[in-house]
């Protein structure tokens, strides 16, 4: 393999043209190839970027020497490109979230494992400066142990962004709502941050989007494996948008958070919020008057780049740089297949108005864990 790595998007949706973006802005890779189901669409975006089309995985893998694929379909469609592309012999980074069931994430990662290729899920918020102070304190002991971890993304979408796509809004093609569409950022920065799961005890609802078959809003409790508890609150129905947040307090009484979002949250094809993330809230002992600085550090670099295609970039380089000197990505299989069980948990703890105890196992039935009622 050369220095760089060549890649290939599978997916001609509006996120797609983020990722070309950013690969095209990589260090180390180049993006070569594009596919669609039809080749009216793939042409059509292949001429506008400059990649050759293709309406099969497995002959452009193999005709444009495609190390890595980028997978950009909707949710539920993830695990069939995935397998294919993996058995063609593509690594493979998919869009957030890695699936919609823990069935597919267990498909995936297996076809993954052994078809000896790399697999790993876009959260490019881990990337963030703000983001990256936090971890950086927790595992540096500043906040003692994380005992308490707190999600907040209060967001809006509208019925013209669900008409926008005919798979959005419907459980069988978008997989579910806030949590599984918009909030699942936030919640694998929860995860990343706190640690493994013990239980959940959760609730959805749709509040205001009669329009759409999935939830607009979800609430939760969590108990985490080190002892620690957590709060989810998730929804798409504040007009017209307010933050997303994440804010993990220590057992020494220090608190750190970030707001990664702010006012709407951004959409693919249409100019990102003039929003830059922020570490919100720092009271570990001696940092406190750091918060002035990094603020006007993180405006001169967000300035300067795109906030949406600078942390994707990175991103991608680090998955690049995974298959160039085979160690495992920042964001793997093993951690998509996370957040895929924690929002599971609340659709099922939802349906039975139970806690639900971790580790959760692929479920039989037609109910669509819980989503469908």
């Amino acid at each position: 393999m050369a220095d760089k790595v060549r890649t290939a998007i599978i997916g001609c949706g509006k996120v797609s043209q983020w990722h070309i973006a950013a690969l095209q802005r990589s260090s180390n890779a180049t993006c070569a190839a594009i596919y669609s189901r039809t080749m009216e669409k793939a042409r059509a975006f292949g001429e506008k970027y400059g990649l050759i089309p293709y309406d099969n995985i497995t002959t452009m893998i193999r005709e444009a020497n495609i190390d890595a694929v980028i997978i950009c379909t909707p949710h539920p469609y993830h695990k069939d490109a995935v397998l294919e592309a993996a058995a063609a012999g593509a690594h493979c980074m998919v869009e957030k979230p890695l699936a919609s069931s823990l069935q597919d994430c267990d498909a995936m990662i297996d076809a993954c494992k052994q078809a000896g290729v790399k697999l790993g899920m876009i959260s490019q918020r881990r990337f963030l400066q703000p983001v990256q102070r936090v971890k950086q304190a927790i595992e540096e002991g500043k906040i003692g142990t994380p005992v308490l971890g707190t999600v907040n993304v209060l967001g809006w979408r509208d019925q013209a962004y669900y008409d926008s796509d005919a798979w959005r809004g419907k459980w069988d093609t978008e997989g579910g709502g806030v949590m599984v569409n918009q909030a699942s950022h936030q919640l694998d920065l929860l995860l990343w941050m706190m640690g493994d799961v013990e239980e959940v005890y959760g609730v959805w609802r749709n509040f205001n989007h009669p329009y759409v078959e999935i939830e607009d809003t979800a609430v939760a409790i969590v108990k985490f494996k080190n002892g620690g508890l957590g709060n989810i609150i998730v929804s798409n129905s504040m007009k017209p948008g307010i933050y997303g947040k994440i804010q993990v307090h220590g057992s020494n009484a220090a608190s750190v958070g970030v707001q990664v979002d702010g006012g709407s949250m951004p959409l693919p094809g249409k100019p990102a919020a003039p929003y830059i993330p922020v570490n919100d809230l720092w009271t570990i002992p001696g940092e406190e008057h750091l918060l002035d600085g990094w603020v006007k550090e993180d405006e001169h670099l967000y300035n300067t780049v795109s906030m949406v295609e600078y942390p994707m970039q990175l991103q991608h380089e680090d998955f690049c740089d995974a298959i160039l000197n085979d160690h495992p990505p920042a964001v793997d299989g093993e951690a998509g297949r996370k957040t895929v069980e924690l929002f599971t948990a609340v659709y099922r703890s939802n349906r039975d108005n139970a806690v639900v105890k971790f580790p959760l196992q692929p479920e039989d039935g037609d109910d669509y864990d819980g989503r469908k009622q």
